[in-house]
Protein backbone atom coordinates (compact mmCIF):
# COMPACT_ATOMS: atom_id res chain seq x y z
CA UNK A 1 0.00 0.00 0.00
CA UNK A 2 1.39 3.55 -0.62
CA UNK A 3 -0.50 6.52 -0.37
CA UNK A 4 0.24 10.37 -0.04
CA UNK A 5 -0.55 11.14 3.47
CA UNK A 6 -0.88 8.81 6.82
CA UNK A 7 -2.52 10.27 9.75
CA UNK A 8 -1.44 9.59 13.04
CA UNK A 9 -3.48 10.35 16.05
CA UNK A 10 -2.08 10.39 19.70
CA UNK A 11 -4.95 9.39 22.14
CA UNK A 12 -2.69 8.17 24.73
CA UNK A 13 -2.93 10.40 27.20
CA UNK A 14 -4.00 9.97 31.29
CA UNK A 15 -5.95 13.48 31.04
CA UNK A 16 -5.53 13.66 34.65
CA UNK A 17 -6.76 17.37 35.27
CA UNK A 18 -10.36 15.78 34.32
CA UNK A 19 -10.39 14.06 37.28
CA UNK A 20 -12.63 11.38 38.06
CA UNK A 21 -14.07 11.41 34.06
CA UNK A 22 -10.62 9.89 32.95
CA UNK A 23 -10.43 7.68 35.78
CA UNK A 24 -11.81 4.75 33.94
CA UNK A 25 -11.68 5.91 30.26
CA UNK A 26 -9.41 7.83 28.04
CA UNK A 27 -10.05 11.47 27.54
CA UNK A 28 -10.43 11.46 23.72
CA UNK A 29 -13.73 9.01 24.67
CA UNK A 30 -15.00 11.75 26.72
CA UNK A 31 -18.53 12.66 26.56
CA UNK A 32 -18.99 16.68 24.52
CA UNK A 33 -21.99 17.60 23.24
CA UNK A 34 -24.78 15.92 23.93
CA UNK A 35 -23.79 12.79 21.27
CA UNK A 36 -20.09 13.72 20.53
CA UNK A 37 -17.05 12.22 22.13
CA UNK A 38 -13.71 14.03 21.54
CA UNK A 39 -12.52 11.07 19.62
CA UNK A 40 -14.85 12.40 17.11
CA UNK A 41 -13.48 15.21 15.72
CA UNK A 42 -9.70 14.36 14.21
CA UNK A 43 -11.36 11.45 13.01
CA UNK A 44 -14.04 13.29 10.77
CA UNK A 45 -11.66 15.34 10.12
CA UNK A 46 -9.67 12.74 8.33
CA UNK A 47 -12.34 11.47 6.67
CA UNK A 48 -13.73 14.79 5.13
CA UNK A 49 -9.83 15.56 3.96
CA UNK A 50 -9.58 12.07 2.22
CA UNK A 51 -6.84 10.49 4.21
CA UNK A 52 -7.01 6.75 3.37
CA UNK A 53 -4.71 5.78 5.97
CA UNK A 54 -5.51 6.16 9.91
CA UNK A 55 -3.82 5.01 12.60
CA UNK A 56 -5.05 6.08 16.19
CA UNK A 57 -2.41 5.27 19.18
CA UNK A 58 -4.52 4.76 22.37
CA UNK A 59 -2.34 3.74 25.95
CA UNK A 60 -3.51 4.86 29.13
CA UNK A 61 -7.32 2.73 30.35
CA UNK A 62 -7.95 2.22 26.40
CA UNK A 63 -10.52 -0.47 26.50
CA UNK A 64 -13.64 1.54 25.65
CA UNK A 65 -11.94 3.74 23.16
CA UNK A 66 -10.43 1.27 21.30
CA UNK A 67 -14.03 -0.83 21.06
CA UNK A 68 -15.33 3.13 20.07
CA UNK A 69 -12.75 3.48 17.76
CA UNK A 70 -13.22 0.07 15.87
CA UNK A 71 -12.32 -0.37 12.32
CA UNK A 72 -13.53 3.02 11.46
CA UNK A 73 -16.95 2.53 9.99
CA UNK A 74 -18.61 5.61 11.73
CA UNK A 75 -15.92 7.94 9.61
CA UNK A 76 -16.58 6.17 6.99
CA UNK A 77 -12.64 4.62 7.03
CA UNK A 78 -13.60 1.00 6.71
CA UNK A 79 -13.20 1.03 2.57
CA UNK A 80 -11.78 -1.14 0.48
CA UNK A 81 -9.27 1.58 0.04
CA UNK A 82 -8.75 3.12 3.15
CA UNK A 83 -7.76 1.52 6.38
CA UNK A 84 -8.33 2.78 10.00
CA UNK A 85 -5.80 0.86 12.77
CA UNK A 86 -5.93 1.06 16.62
CA UNK A 87 -2.57 0.86 17.78
CA UNK A 88 -1.40 0.07 21.57
CA UNK A 89 1.85 -0.50 22.98
CA UNK A 90 3.38 -3.93 21.67
CA UNK A 91 5.56 -6.39 23.59
CA UNK A 92 8.30 -7.49 21.27
CA UNK A 93 11.56 -9.57 22.03
CA UNK A 94 12.70 -6.42 23.90
CA UNK A 95 10.04 -6.77 26.33
CA UNK A 96 6.92 -4.35 26.66
CA UNK A 97 6.40 -0.94 27.43
CA UNK A 98 4.44 2.26 27.61
CA UNK A 99 5.26 4.70 24.94
CA UNK A 100 7.86 6.96 26.46
CA UNK A 101 6.64 10.17 24.98
CA UNK A 102 4.96 11.24 21.48
CA UNK A 103 7.75 11.01 19.72
CA UNK A 104 8.17 7.56 21.10
CA UNK A 105 4.62 6.31 20.12
CA UNK A 106 5.17 7.67 16.65
CA UNK A 107 8.70 4.87 16.35
CA UNK A 108 7.11 2.32 17.89
CA UNK A 109 4.76 2.40 15.28
CA UNK A 110 7.21 2.57 12.60
CA UNK A 111 6.53 -0.45 10.73
CA UNK A 112 2.59 0.74 10.36
CA UNK A 113 3.34 3.61 8.52
CA UNK A 114 6.38 1.34 6.65
CA UNK A 115 3.45 -0.93 5.44
CA UNK A 116 1.87 1.80 4.61
CA UNK A 117 4.67 3.87 2.63
CA UNK A 118 3.36 7.90 2.97
CA UNK A 119 4.96 10.61 1.14
CA UNK A 120 3.71 12.70 4.66
CA UNK A 121 2.81 12.05 7.87
CA UNK A 122 0.14 13.97 9.71
CA UNK A 123 0.43 14.16 13.36
CA UNK A 124 -2.91 14.77 15.36
CA UNK A 125 -4.20 14.75 19.06
CA UNK A 126 -6.68 13.21 19.92
CA UNK A 127 -8.13 15.37 22.51
CA UNK A 128 -8.95 18.87 20.72
CA UNK A 129 -12.42 20.34 19.53
CA UNK A 130 -12.05 21.31 16.11
CA UNK A 131 -13.69 21.32 12.39
CA UNK A 132 -11.86 21.93 9.56
CA UNK A 133 -9.50 19.87 7.12
CA UNK A 134 -6.41 19.13 6.46
CA UNK A 135 -6.05 19.66 2.42
CA UNK A 136 -4.69 23.62 2.44
CA UNK A 137 -1.88 23.03 5.23
CA UNK A 138 -0.76 19.72 3.59
CA UNK A 139 -0.83 21.86 -0.07
CA UNK A 140 1.29 24.76 1.92
CA UNK A 141 3.61 22.15 3.20
CA UNK A 142 4.24 20.91 -0.57
CA UNK A 143 4.44 24.61 -1.99
CA UNK A 144 7.00 25.28 0.89
CA UNK A 145 9.25 22.09 0.46
CA UNK A 146 9.19 22.02 3.67
CA UNK A 147 10.28 19.41 6.45
CA UNK A 148 7.36 19.41 8.84
CA UNK A 149 4.54 22.37 9.01
CA UNK A 150 2.65 23.42 12.29
CA UNK A 151 -0.83 24.51 12.69
CA UNK A 152 -0.41 27.28 14.89
CA UNK A 153 -3.79 29.18 16.63
CA UNK A 154 -3.02 32.79 18.09
CA UNK A 155 -4.04 32.71 22.37
CA UNK A 156 -3.99 35.62 24.41
CA UNK A 157 -0.70 36.21 25.68
CA UNK A 158 -1.74 35.17 29.32
CA UNK A 159 -2.59 31.45 28.27
CA UNK A 160 0.66 31.65 26.18
CA UNK A 161 3.04 29.79 28.38
CA UNK A 162 0.75 26.34 28.75
CA UNK A 163 2.02 25.91 24.52
CA UNK A 164 4.82 25.71 22.31
CA UNK A 165 5.39 29.20 21.19
CA UNK A 166 6.74 29.95 17.85
CA UNK A 167 8.49 33.32 15.80
CA UNK A 168 7.91 33.58 11.83
CA UNK A 169 8.91 35.64 9.45
CA UNK A 170 6.88 37.14 6.93
CA UNK A 171 7.17 33.82 4.23
CA UNK A 172 5.55 32.04 7.27
CA UNK A 173 8.85 30.30 7.96
CA UNK A 174 9.19 29.33 11.45
CA UNK A 175 12.56 31.27 12.86
CA UNK A 176 12.23 30.24 16.80
CA UNK A 177 10.39 27.48 18.89
CA UNK A 178 9.91 27.25 22.62
CA UNK A 179 7.98 24.33 24.03
CA UNK A 180 6.06 26.19 26.98
CA UNK A 181 8.09 29.04 27.85
CA UNK A 182 8.19 31.36 31.50
CA UNK A 183 8.17 34.16 29.56
CA UNK A 184 6.35 33.80 25.53
CA UNK A 185 7.92 36.28 23.27
CA UNK A 186 4.86 35.67 20.85
CA UNK A 187 1.52 34.02 21.35
CA UNK A 188 1.22 32.23 18.55
CA UNK A 189 0.90 28.39 19.94
CA UNK A 190 1.02 25.17 17.97
CA UNK A 191 -1.78 23.17 17.88
CA UNK A 192 -0.19 19.77 18.31
CA UNK A 193 -1.11 19.47 14.34
CA UNK A 194 2.07 18.46 12.28
CA UNK A 195 2.59 17.39 8.67
CA UNK A 196 6.05 15.75 8.27
CA UNK A 197 7.85 14.18 4.75
CA UNK A 198 8.32 10.71 6.10
CA UNK A 199 11.26 9.95 5.00
CA UNK A 200 13.00 13.32 7.15
CA UNK A 201 10.93 12.42 10.09
CA UNK A 202 11.86 8.86 9.72
CA UNK A 203 15.46 9.96 10.17
CA UNK A 204 14.91 12.07 13.21
CA UNK A 205 13.00 9.53 14.79
CA UNK A 206 15.32 6.60 14.82
CA UNK A 207 17.47 9.56 15.86
CA UNK A 208 15.74 10.43 18.70
CA UNK A 209 15.52 6.77 19.54
CA UNK A 210 19.18 6.19 20.24
CA UNK A 211 19.56 9.72 22.10
CA UNK A 212 19.15 8.72 25.44
CA UNK A 213 18.89 11.94 27.03
CA UNK A 214 16.39 13.02 24.81
CA UNK A 215 12.25 13.39 26.37
CA UNK A 216 10.77 11.33 23.02
CA UNK A 217 8.59 14.51 22.67
CA UNK A 218 8.18 16.46 19.45
CA UNK A 219 7.58 20.07 21.23
CA UNK A 220 10.91 19.41 23.22
CA UNK A 221 13.23 17.17 20.83
CA UNK A 222 12.07 16.52 17.48
CA UNK A 223 10.78 19.99 16.43
CA UNK A 224 13.96 21.67 18.79
CA UNK A 225 16.42 19.39 16.76
CA UNK A 226 15.14 20.02 13.41
CA UNK A 227 15.39 23.79 14.06
CA UNK A 228 19.07 23.60 15.48
CA UNK A 229 19.61 21.44 11.62
CA UNK A 230 18.23 24.41 10.16
CA UNK A 231 15.29 22.36 8.68
CA UNK A 232 12.72 23.88 6.93
CA UNK A 233 10.21 24.49 8.99
CA UNK A 234 6.91 26.36 8.50
CA UNK A 235 3.43 27.70 10.26
CA UNK A 236 0.06 27.19 9.08
CA UNK A 237 -2.21 29.42 10.27
CA UNK A 238 -5.26 27.80 11.77
CA UNK A 239 -8.26 30.83 11.81
CA UNK A 240 -11.28 28.01 13.21
CA UNK A 241 -12.97 27.05 16.60
CA UNK A 242 -10.03 25.18 18.45
CA UNK A 243 -10.29 24.34 22.43
CA UNK A 244 -8.21 22.07 23.71
CA UNK A 245 -10.97 20.72 26.78
CA UNK A 246 -7.78 19.67 28.92
CA UNK A 247 -9.49 20.85 32.61
CA UNK A 248 -13.08 20.71 33.39
CA UNK A 249 -13.72 23.92 33.18
CA UNK A 250 -12.33 24.16 29.35
CA UNK A 251 -14.46 21.41 28.76
CA UNK A 252 -17.67 23.06 30.26
CA UNK A 253 -16.65 25.75 28.55
CA UNK A 254 -16.43 24.07 24.66
CA UNK A 255 -19.96 22.30 25.85
CA UNK A 256 -21.40 26.16 26.36
CA UNK A 257 -20.42 27.24 23.21
CA UNK A 258 -22.22 25.34 21.37
CA UNK A 259 -25.64 27.09 22.29
CA UNK A 260 -27.85 29.18 20.45
CA UNK A 261 -28.00 31.99 22.89
CA UNK A 262 -25.60 34.05 21.32
CA UNK A 263 -23.54 32.95 18.06
CA UNK A 264 -22.47 29.59 18.91
CA UNK A 265 -18.65 29.32 18.55
CA UNK A 266 -18.60 25.92 17.18
CA UNK A 267 -22.24 25.64 14.87
CA UNK A 268 -23.20 22.13 14.33
CA UNK A 269 -26.61 23.35 13.19
CA UNK A 270 -26.15 24.32 10.21
CA UNK A 271 -22.79 22.66 8.65
CA UNK A 272 -22.80 20.30 6.47
CA UNK A 273 -20.31 18.00 4.26
CA UNK A 274 -17.04 18.50 4.95
CA UNK A 275 -17.43 20.48 8.41
CA UNK A 276 -19.87 17.98 9.94
CA UNK A 277 -18.60 15.74 12.73
CA UNK A 278 -19.52 12.16 12.41
CA UNK A 279 -20.49 10.19 15.27
CA UNK A 280 -21.75 7.05 16.58
CA UNK A 281 -25.54 6.57 16.16
CA UNK A 282 -27.18 5.14 19.66
CA UNK A 283 -30.66 4.36 17.46
CA UNK A 284 -32.38 5.69 20.56
CA UNK A 285 -35.65 6.66 21.15
CA UNK A 286 -37.06 10.32 20.67
CA UNK A 287 -36.18 12.85 23.43
CA UNK A 288 -39.36 13.69 25.45
CA UNK A 289 -40.26 16.77 27.28
CA UNK A 290 -42.82 16.14 29.83
CA UNK A 291 -45.99 18.98 30.28
CA UNK A 292 -44.51 20.40 33.48
CA UNK A 293 -40.85 21.01 32.04
CA UNK A 294 -39.46 24.32 31.36
CA UNK A 295 -36.67 24.55 28.72
CA UNK A 296 -34.21 27.01 27.52
CA UNK A 297 -31.62 27.58 25.42
CA UNK A 298 -30.26 23.76 26.02
CA UNK A 299 -29.23 21.24 23.56
CA UNK A 300 -31.01 17.83 24.58
CA UNK A 301 -30.06 14.60 22.94
CA UNK A 302 -31.96 11.17 22.07
CA UNK A 303 -33.29 9.10 24.56
CA UNK A 304 -33.08 11.95 27.14
CA UNK A 305 -36.62 12.65 29.79
CA UNK A 306 -37.37 16.22 30.85
CA UNK A 307 -39.66 17.00 33.03
CA UNK A 308 -37.98 19.54 35.46
CA UNK A 309 -36.18 22.45 34.31
CA UNK A 310 -33.50 22.91 32.06
CA UNK A 311 -31.70 26.27 31.08
CA UNK A 312 -28.30 27.26 29.34
CA UNK A 313 -27.49 23.39 29.54
CA UNK A 314 -26.06 20.48 27.30
CA UNK A 315 -27.84 17.13 28.08
CA UNK A 316 -26.59 13.92 26.73
CA UNK A 317 -29.03 11.35 25.52
CA UNK A 318 -30.71 8.76 28.23
CA UNK A 319 -30.58 11.42 31.05
CA UNK A 320 -33.87 11.61 33.23
CA UNK A 321 -34.21 14.76 34.84
CA UNK A 322 -37.21 14.62 37.16
CA UNK A 323 -39.72 16.63 38.31
CA UNK A 324 -38.92 19.84 40.33
CA UNK A 325 -35.14 19.44 39.61
CA UNK A 326 -33.19 22.31 37.83
CA UNK A 327 -30.70 21.93 35.90
CA UNK A 328 -28.97 25.40 35.03
CA UNK A 329 -25.31 26.16 32.94
CA UNK A 330 -24.60 22.39 33.09
CA UNK A 331 -23.47 19.66 31.33
CA UNK A 332 -25.27 16.03 31.85
CA UNK A 333 -23.71 12.96 30.23
CA UNK A 334 -25.22 9.79 29.17
CA UNK A 335 -27.40 8.11 31.16
CA UNK A 336 -27.28 10.00 34.40
CA UNK A 337 -30.03 11.35 36.63
CA UNK A 338 -31.38 14.13 38.38
CA UNK A 339 -33.85 13.37 40.64
CA UNK A 340 -36.87 15.63 42.20
CA UNK A 341 -35.95 18.47 43.53
CA UNK A 342 -32.32 18.06 42.90
CA UNK A 343 -30.56 21.60 41.98
CA UNK A 344 -27.52 21.55 39.61
CA UNK A 345 -25.83 24.36 38.28
CA UNK A 346 -22.10 25.33 37.42
CA UNK A 347 -21.51 21.68 36.91
CA UNK A 348 -20.48 18.89 34.91
CA UNK A 349 -22.53 15.71 35.78
CA UNK A 350 -20.78 12.08 34.64
CA UNK A 351 -22.50 9.32 32.90
CA UNK A 352 -24.97 7.49 34.65
CA UNK A 353 -24.22 9.30 37.54
CA UNK A 354 -26.90 9.93 40.27
CA UNK A 355 -27.75 13.32 41.91
CA UNK A 356 -30.73 12.42 44.35
CA UNK A 357 -33.62 13.79 45.55
CA UNK A 358 -33.24 17.42 46.86
CA UNK A 359 -29.37 16.79 46.52
CA UNK A 360 -27.52 19.81 45.07
CA UNK A 361 -24.24 20.65 42.76
CA UNK A 362 -23.65 24.36 42.46
CA UNK A 363 -20.65 25.29 41.38
CA UNK A 364 -19.02 28.63 40.09
CA UNK A 365 -18.64 30.05 36.97
CA UNK A 366 -15.01 29.81 37.34
CA UNK A 367 -14.61 26.94 39.15
CA UNK A 368 -16.89 24.10 37.75
CA UNK A 369 -18.42 21.57 39.94
CA UNK A 370 -17.97 17.61 38.51
CA UNK A 371 -20.19 14.91 40.01
CA UNK A 372 -19.01 11.24 39.12
CA UNK A 373 -20.52 8.51 40.87
CA UNK A 374 -22.10 5.58 38.25
CA UNK A 375 -24.61 5.25 40.76
CA UNK A 376 -27.83 6.03 38.07
CA UNK A 377 -29.99 2.33 37.27
CA UNK A 378 -32.28 2.51 34.27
Amino acid sequence: MSTTLAAMILAGGKGTRLLDLTKKVAKPAVSYGGKYRIIDFPLSNCAHSGIDAVSVLTQYESSELNTYVGNGAKWGLNGVRSVTSVLTPKQTEKGSSWYRGTADAIYENLDWLDRVNPEYVLILSGDHIYSCTYNEMLKKHIQKGADCTISVYPVPMEEASRFGILVTDKEDNITQFVEKPKVPVSNLASMGIYIFTYKTLRDYLLADHDDETSEHDFGKNIIPNMMKDQRKLVAYTYDGYWKDVGTISSLHEANMDLLMSGNPAINFYTVQGENRILSEDAHSTPQYIGPKAEVSDSLINQGAIINGEVKHSVVSGEVTIEEGAKVINAVVMSGAVIAKGAHVEDAIIGPNTLVEENETVLGKKEDIALLVNAKAVR
